[in-house]
């Protein structure tokens, strides 16, 4: 089944097979796993699938039984890291319909990055699809209250050979997770350790890319952070290793005592869609958001003379959780007394009231499944 292209709107789509799993999980089964979600650990039925090669472009689209891939050990992906991936999710709203939020932005990004990676860009109506087709087939797995529907749509190198080129063959494929809250005890200030040794990311390098290279190595600080006692890690610049610029899998928001937020520049961090709609959700009350490099020292300063009232991080899984404790080697300080503030609490229910469809929607965000 090959690519349609309709030359008078200019978007390029894919028609999907749809393969019912044969021996879904039983409703029972179901409503069991869904009691006690987690994050990332449950998984539905089914999954999307698309390949590329150079002959045939993208094609055979389908949605069939989730399944293993049958992998060669020589299979590009394992040897030169040609991955990329996206995360989005499913909300159900009060009407038993289901909002997707901003999957266009997804698609615009998973495009920039297979790009950066040499990697064939499916098209991003395809992407889009692909993801609708999921959510319908697997709409009976998204749980209600706060709950949500996790997709992650990803895209390998599959072909087999050994050298460092790019690939001429790619499996997209999306996976969906119905998740609860992605830290223990909810939007609960968190906290965090300053990296002082590992960098994640280099001007020119990857940092703005959702590939998986970037989180494996953020993996070692990660753990240095764990091993003492918090939560997520914040890494540095890697150059003067001074300048604050995101954790390991989100971005980080401050505000200040004038009401103004602050964020670090776009270049080598992850141009978050969460980050994204903050700011303009932030501008739509007026208020002041600057987008400024933000080391250390004043960080822990303008903590200790109360110029500082919040730190939270954001990002697709964790949503907005506010930062309570900053622990490094040179100390440990508090931020707004280690607990939640206003600003990141509000932003955080006006954000997810959005999702769920119980606000109004002024920058077309919702794209609705049903």
């Amino acid at each position: 089944m090959g690519v349609s292209f309709d030359k008078a709107n200019g978007v390029t789509w894919l028609k999907f097979d749809i393969q019912p799993a044969a021996n879904p999980v039983s409703e029972q089964e179901r409503a069991a796993k869904l009691v006690d979600l987690g994050f990332g650990r449950i998984f539905t039925d089914h999954m999307a699938i698309v390949r590329f090669n150079q002959a045939k472009g993208w094609h055979g689209a389908r949605v069939e039984s989730r399944a293993n891939f049958p992998l060669d050990p020589a299979t590009a992906v394992l040897h030169y890291a040609q991955e990329i991936f996206e995360g989005l999710k499913a909300y159900k709203r009060e009407d038993g319909g289901v909002n997707l939020f901003r999957p266009d932005a997804n698609a615009r990004r998973f495009h920039h990055s297979a790009e950066r990676m040499a990697m064939a860009p499916i098209p991003e109506p395809v992407f889009i699809e692909a993801v609708e087709q999921l959510v319908r087939i697997d709409r009976a797995w998204i749980p209600g209250g706060e709950g949500s529907l996790y997709l992650r749509p990803f895209m390998i190198a599959s072909e087999i050979f050994l050298g460092v080129k790019p690939s001429a063959e790619y499996i997209f494929a999306v996976i969906a997770s119905p998740v609860g809250s992605y830290f223990k005890g909810g939007p609960a200030p968190v906290s965090i350790w300053v990296s002082e040794h590992y960098t994640r990311a280099a001007i020119g390098g990857t940092g703005a890319v959702k590939c998986g290279g970037n989180y494996a190595a953020s993996l070692r600080a990660q753990a240095e952070a764990i091993d003492h006692g918090c939560d997520q890690v914040v890494f540095l610049d890697a150059v003067e290793r001074r300048y604050i610029e995101e954790l390991g899998g989100m971005n980080i928001f401050f505000v200040f005592d004038d009401g103004s937020l602050l964020t670090p520049p776009l270049g080598t961090i992850l141009p978050g869609i969460t980050r994204d709609s903050i700011i303009a959700l932030a501008k739509d009350t007026g208020t002041r958001v600057r987008e400024e490099a933000y080391t250390i020292e004043q960080w822990r300063t303008d903590a200790a003379n109360g110029k500082l009232k919040e730190a939270f991080a954001c990002g697709t899984a964790a949503v907005i959780s506010p930062i309570g404790k900053v622990r490094s080697a040179s100390g440990d300080f508090l931020i707004n007394g280690g607990a939640a503030g206003p600003v990141a609490m509000g932003l955080r229910k006006q954000l997810i009231d959005i999702q769920y469809g119980r606000a109004a929607d002024p920058h077309d965000w919702i794209r609705k499944v049903f």
